[in-house]
């Protein structure tokens, strides 16, 4: 969120703007599983589409619009859209890299958010309500952004926390990107923006380690038997282990292997 290379003035009260840099990473092979888990925390989450309605950063977000002038109703964020949908049954499709890490940290955080193409912003950007017959080419074709929350740049507008914009989208050639996240400022702040990118990022590391089959996960009553050496040695759940249970995994312990228990 730092250095930016573009000013942004912001004209709409209780909205803070995310910002992060995005490049296409070497292994990929991590996406289709982070789409997976996001997916299924959503669901964990939110049985039924109306359990969306009252979860604090949507409620505050449809406050957001009505202060704009928008009707969240007619015209809803982005991200309760897409959380409508994947509760109904649908899954994250697999678009781009740098638009599946979008769909993903919009559907953690339950707020909007967009990735634009490097290179396709100006350098002076304005958030703001639309103005009367401001429109833009959406995604989903014309849109008419009057009184709807706008960030526009000095060619015009840019993107909506509805729909975005054929300007500025990620195509299949895209390497890097600007995403911006549209937060409700009182219920999630950048810090929390921040971490939850950051562990999805995460999650390709262990995708990766998994694919390269550098971790097993066992069950305690698989390991009798085994010396284990040259191993990083996790026990989850310790506290509930019975002593000569413990006891079992810890004699199995071999040279240059460390036991780290959790709880």
């Amino acid at each position: 969120m730092q250095n930016l290379p573009f000013e942004v003035k912001m004209e709409l009260d209780g909205w803070e703007l995310f910002w992060a840099f995005l490049k296409v990473g070497e292994n990929q092979s991590g996406l289709a599983g982070l789409r997976a888990r996001v997916t299924g925390g959503v669901r964990e989450r939110f049985p039924e589409p109306p359990a969306i309605a009252a979860h604090p950063p949507v409620a505050a977000m449809r406050k957001l619009f009505k202060g704009a002038g928008c009707d969240p109703t007619r015209y809803r964020p982005a991200s309760e859209a897409l959380l409508r949908r994947l509760v109904k049954g649908a899954e994250l499709p697999a678009i781009h890299p740098l638009v599946d890490v979008n769909n993903c940290l919009s559907a953690e955080l339950a707020v909007p958010c967009c990735v634009m193409k490097e290179g396709s912003l100006g350098t002076s950007l304005v958030f703001r309500p639309g103005a009367a017959g401001e429109s833009y080419e959406s995604l989903r074709g014309p849109f008419n952004a009057e009184a709807k929350p706008l960030l526009v740049d000095e060619i015009g507008p840019i993107d909506t926390p509805i729909t975005g914009s054929e300007r500025v989208k990620v195509q299949k050639g895209t390497e890097k990107a600007w995403l911006v996240a549209y937060l409700p400022r009182v219920v999630v702040s950048a810090a929390d923006a921040w971490a939850a990118l950051e562990a999805i990022a995460g999650t390709e590391v262990v995708d990766e380690v998994i694919h390269r089959e550098l971790l097993d996960v066992l069950p305690l009553t698989h390991i009798r038997g085994r010396s284990i050496s040259d191993t990083f040695v996790i026990v989850d759940e310790s506290q509930n282990l019975e002593r000569n249970v413990l006891l079992t995994a810890l004699t199995r312990v071999g040279e240059n292997t460390k036991v780290v228990l959790t709880h």
